[in-house]
């Protein structure tokens, strides 16, 4: 959001948000809302950006983590196209796959499906691995893997450099580097991609 804020391509910045961000900025406009009854009159808008999503451990079970992560990503992801959104940015994850065995990254892979389907004239899907960067919410088994993650990280090279932990910060500048692109189609990013747009690269 504050990075949206300080780019001067956007005129108008529209926080979708289920309470307050504690942000002030005379372009930001912040609505809180109810995820499970979004109107697609009031989602009109140029370029998307979702960073919806939850844990198992916080949604408490695989139904409650399913509408986070994959309804309330489609019901944006379909509100905003009907309201005349054409690109659509989506944070999902690394080995994200609609028909992978495994929960988690079978419900990320069909949120990927869900956006592409709606029919944007740009869609840029971001996959990093471990995420790096101050939360509100302590994880100890997260921190640890992040700890692991970063001591192995020399060792993450050739098909596993797309695992290195990445900063959200960096994250948050390929997407938006990536809405900037005029180019059309569905796009995926992983860690080498979204490392070489964070730091300016086109």
């Amino acid at each position: 959001m504050r990075l949206l804020l300080e780019d001067r391509m956007y005129d108008r910045v529209v926080a979708l948000a289920r309470r307050p961000l504690g942000i002030k900025d005379p372009r930001l406009e912040e609505r809180l809302v109810d995820f499970d009854r979004l109107d697609a009159t009031d989602l009109a808008a140029d370029h998307v950006f979702c960073a919806l999503g939850t844990t198992m451990k916080h949604a408490g079970s695989r139904e409650a983590f399913r509408k986070v992560d994959y309804d309330y990503v489609r019901l944006l992801a379909e509100g905003s196209r009907a309201g005349g959104a054409r690109v659509f940015a989506l944070v999902s994850a690394v080995g994200a796959n609609p028909k992978s065995g495994n929960f988690y990254l079978r419900v990320k892979g069909e949120a990927e499906q869900a956006v592409t389907s709606a029919g944007f004239d740009a869609v840029h899907i971001m996959r990093p691995g471990v995420l790096l960067g101050q939360r509100n919410e302590h994880r100890t088994g997260e921190a640890i893997g992040i700890r692991v993650f970063k001591a192995l990280n020399w060792a993450l090279i050739g098909p596993l450099h797309k695992y290195r932990p990445i900063r959200a910060v960096d994250v948050a500048c390929a997407m938006i580097g990536a809405a900037a692109d005029t180019a059309r189609g569905v796009r995926i990013y992983q860690f080498d991609e979204m490392w070489h747009l964070s730091r300016g690269g086109q």
